[in-house]
């Protein structure tokens, strides 16, 4: 797999997430991903902007430009060094909040994702990496 460009994107502000959306937007299309797939990787990417900015306290988007063989894909990595997720398996679950939200940001960014990892250390941060392939 090779990385044919990147882009460092900070996550700080509401203004922010707004950003995060349209670049992954223009990013999927310059991919060639069908509307479908573009509705998918947008609507994960904001639900993960905004938990980075909400319980991360901000902090940053690295998007990429994959291409592996004849496929091409995006990867979105959202890093933060906010209070960490004690609980992942229950951070994970359907309706489970640790805030006002209903539940479904990192369950439905992982099913809206052909891959999906996430690291958090408690006190230190978390960092939460998604793929979509075309």
């Amino acid at each position: 797999m090779s990385v044919r460009k990147s882009e460092t994107m900070p996550i700080r502000t509401q203004a922010d997430i707004v950003h995060v959306r349209q670049a992954v937007r223009t990013w999927s299309v310059d991919a060639g991903m069908r509307l479908v797939d573009q509705t998918k990787i947008v609507t994960a990417a904001s639900e993960l902007a905004r938990n980075t900015l909400e319980y991360g306290g901000g902090g940053e988007l690295l998007l990429e430009s994959l291409s592996e063989g004849i496929r091409v894909g995006l990867r979105l990595t959202f890093t933060d060094h906010g209070p960490g997720i004690p609980d992942l398996e229950l951070a994970l679950k359907d309706g489970w909040t640790s805030g006002s939200g209903m539940g479904m940001g990192l369950s439905g960014s992982k099913r809206l994702s052909n891959e999906f990892e996430i690291e958090s250390q408690v006190g230190i941060g978390t960092t939460v990496r998604i793929t979509r392939w075309k």
